[in-house]
């Protein structure tokens, strides 16, 4: 399993009300325009943008090599991005083959690329999901109705507070004549965590 910890689950929210309160009261910025910030992040958040991401992966071999090296500058090509706090979390996008499978998990509390995905699933965030998925992910996958061969192997990656993880999944045999937007469209949330083939 991948990626470290370097908190405890409630500890970065309690740290950024922290500083936000700080902020407050020095009157560097105002609470109503934090909270606009964050309504406007929000409403840019959705799965389609970790879908668009997948299928230019998909189409774009220069753009799927940039993006497993550097993630974070590959997706600002399609003008997305990791931000929306105050600092910018690096995104490692992991890519599934025939023989490896990749799952994403956060163990101790549900850090998760809101930006890419939109808001995290209830199932993501719970204690069954965030503790089997490491113990068993075959069995957890299968429970989504996901049952990989035998000789695929399982990578699960657990998210931090600085790093965040997106699946790419493998396109589907018989997609060539496809377009990015119609490419799109087949991609799920889910396939994006690694909990589902696409």
């Amino acid at each position: 399993m991948s990626g470290d910890h370097e908190h405890t689950p409630g500890s970065l929210a309690a740290r950024v009300r922290h500083v936000e309160g700080l902020l407050e009261q020095r009157e560097l910025v105002d609470a109503r325009e934090l909270e606009v910030a964050l309504e406007a992040f929000l409403a840019r958040s959705s799965p389609a943008n970790g879908a668009r991401v997948v299928a230019q992966a998909w189409v774009d071999e220069s753009f799927r090599a940039r993006l497993l090296a550097h993630a974070n500058s590959a997706i600002e090509e399609l003008g997305l991005s990791m931000g929306g706090g105050l600092q910018q979390q690096r995104l490692k996008v992991v890519a599934n083959t025939e023989s490896l499978h990749n799952v994403v998990v956060c163990t101790l509390c549900s850090c998760y690329p809101i930006a890419l995905l939109g808001p995290s699933p209830t199932w993501y965030k719970s204690e069954a999901y965030r503790s089997r998925v490491v113990r068993d992910p075959r069995a957890v996958l299968s429970e989504f109705g996901f049952d990989l061969d035998t000789d695929v192997d399982v990578n699960v990656w657990d998210s931090s507070a600085e790093s965040r993880y997106m699946v790419l999944p493998r396109r589907p045999s018989g997609t060539g004549d496809l377009d990015v937007d119609a490419l799109t469209s087949l991609v799920t949330r889910n396939g994006l965590i690694g909990v589902a083939p696409l």
